[in-house]
């Protein structure tokens, strides 16, 4: 972490990341795609999603989240900064030739050889079935349906841990305390996740906010009956009503879940008390 000098008040408490585990500023051309700016809206040119739009260009980086080039060892040529995610990419080298990007584990140094397969060493950066990892360990970018690609723990400091294994199924504690069932074949990746401090930046100013294309937010209470369900009324109101969005939709603490999409008998223990 770097701390700015306080030469007015938006440097006077910011923060930023040293970006010390970074070896290359130029990513592989080959692993780009465009990226085009939405601005919230979907194809009709309706707002789908507020508080979105004017950030600054950006390409993707296309992440292997899949790690199924088995038994083809690799080498890391570089630790990279992706604007897309708050976790860092690492550039693998394959033996055969080809290039790919995944997610930086923690401590994942330059020139250090990684394979993905069935039966592989256990050690961080390797990806292999949650049937061959050892319990207790540390995961990251870990698949819910066999072959479909990691979707949990996939941002900067995360992890969960594999903590015991029961007939077809694994039993992996995720960081809200809840613990759920996932299929042995499903794969994961060892270790957590690099860039451990992103969560202690400050940004001081909003500035930095509107440079990743958030746009400013209005509370519902503070707008006028036409613009929002819990606005108007006299003085400083409360809303007088559950707190919602400007949709009516509940938005603390009420159900909007679709009941045939619950997976709740994949669920051990729920991360509620």
């Amino acid at each position: 972490m770097r701390k700015y000098k306080p030469t007015s008040p938006g440097r006077r408490h910011g923060s930023v990341l040293d970006f010390s585990e970074i070896t290359s500023t130029k990513p592989e051309k080959s692993l780009l795609e465009p990226l085009s700016k939405t601005g919230g809206r979907n194809s009709r040119g309706k707002m789908t999603a507020r508080h979105i739009g004017g950030r600054a260009k950006r390409q993707y980086r296309k992440i292997d989240f899949k790690r199924d080039k088995f038994d083809v060892p690799a080498k890391v040529a570089s630790i990279e900064y992706d604007p897309n995610r708050s976790a860092r990419i690492a550039l693998l080298h394959y033996k055969d030739g080809e290039k790919r990007y995944i997610l930086a584990p923690n401590g994942l140094k330059v020139g250090e050889i990684l394979v993905s397969g069935e039966k592989v060493e256990p050690k961080m950066g390797n990806a292999m079935p949650l049937k061959s990892i050892p319990l207790g360990m540390d995961i990251h970018n870990v698949e819910l349906s066999i072959g479909r690609g990691g979707q949990l723990s996939r941002a900067a400091g995360s992890l969960v841990r594999l903590v015991a294994r029961e007939g077809a199924y694994a039993h992996v504690a995720l960081p809200s305390g809840e613990i759920r069932k996932i299929h042995v074949n499903c794969r994961a990746t060892i270790g957590q996740i690099g860039n451990t401090d992103h969560d202690n930046v400050v940004f001081g100013k909003a500035g930095r906010k509107r440079h990743m294309g958030i746009r400013p937010r209005v509370r519902g209470v503070a707008m006028n009956p036409v613009a929002h369900p819990m606005g108007g009324g006299e003085g400083r109101s409360h809303g007088g009503r559950p707190p919602c969005g400007p949709t009516g939709v509940l938005s603390k603490g009420g159900k909007t879940r679709n009941k045939r999409a619950l997976s709740s008998k994949f669920i051990v223990r729920k991360r509620q008390k």
